[in-house]
């Protein structure tokens, strides 16, 4: 199977979709300032965000910046949110190579791309936010050192999604030991990335916001859950859960602590469950809203 980021961030629009806080999304819409408001995203990928927020009638007039480093990232956001929003009966204008507009009688968005590191990003010291959005990204990051850099990023509110806090879970068992072995392996990457990262991360936020001078207003449970319906899973959420598979097969692969053969036939089963469409998948996150 060919395994491709963009590809798995649109994969997972659905998961996100099912997953995100609704108590955490309907205090963001409580806060959120008087239109037109400037939205920074960081981490953005492709644009899916963005796309969600239009499709839930949660903004409709803003200047909206997509922050990635990845350049796959940017240029698939450059094509996929025109195409979108134009299925969708918006008007599309490329003001700049990096910039475009989005439009109709009811919204209007002004989008600029910028592909880079976050924390070059905040050396450019852009005019602040009103909104910061970090959608699965802030479990990847060094903390707390990071939170006040990134927190420089927004006047107002900062809007925390989809941070990894320590359960992975996939059903049938296969072999309990086993299961449980390469479950607490992967982890342990998490917390040993070069880049920072931590595999508690949303419990660990309540703290980072704090030390940083942030207010949490809203906080509650972001649960990726994906399952089959009638043996198919919805979507096209059988790639997301292959490259699910594709993410414990590039951390693990080579570990000392784990018998290669074994981890080989665990990968092999695991994917023909998905095959069958019997395998779920369940990983525990948070999402936050804070006022800095």
């Amino acid at each position: 199977m060919e395994f491709s980021f963009p590809h798995y961030l649109l994969s997972k629009q659905s998961v996100d979709d099912r997953a995100l806080n609704r108590t955490v999304l309907d205090s963001l819409k409580a806060n959120l300032p008087a239109a037109p408001i400037r939205i920074i995203e960081i981490g953005a990928g492709i644009g899916t965000m963005l796309v969600r927020l239009l499709r839930w009638d949660v903004i409709t007039k803003a200047d909206y910046v997509l922050v990635d480093e990845m350049g796959e990232n940017i240029e698939s956001a450059k094509e996929w949110i025109p195409l979108w929003a134009g299925e969708s009966g918006l008007t599309v204008e490329r003001i700049a190579e990096n910039q475009l507009r989005a439009f109709d009688r009811a919204r209007d968005v002004r989008i600029h791309f910028e592909r880079g590191d976050v924390f070059d990003f905040i050396q450019k010291k852009p005019a602040p936010a009103d909104l910061l959005i970090a959608h699965a990204f802030l479990d990847l990051l060094p903390m707390p050192e990071s939170m006040p850099k990134l927190l420089a990023l927004t006047k107002d509110l900062a809007w925390l999604t989809i941070n990894f806090d320590g359960v992975t879970s996939l059903e049938p068992a296969i072999d309990a030991a086993l299961d449980e072995q390469i479950e607490r392996l992967y982890h342990e990457t998490m917390d040993a990335r070069p880049t920072g990262g931590d595999s508690r991360a949303g419990r660990h936020l309540f703290d980072h916001l704090r030390m940083a001078g942030a207010s949490v207003l809203s906080a509650g449970a972001s649960d990726w859950v994906v399952h089959s319906v009638d043996g198919k899973y919805p979507a096209d959420e059988a790639y997301f859960l292959y490259f699910i598979l594709h993410f414990f097969e590039e951390s693990l692969t080579g570990n000392a602590e784990l018998n290669a053969a074994d981890f080989a036939s665990w990968l092999n089963e695991r994917r023909a469950q998905i095959e069958r469409g019997e395998m779920v998948y369940i990983a525990h996150q948070m999402d936050f809203l804070a006022r800095v």
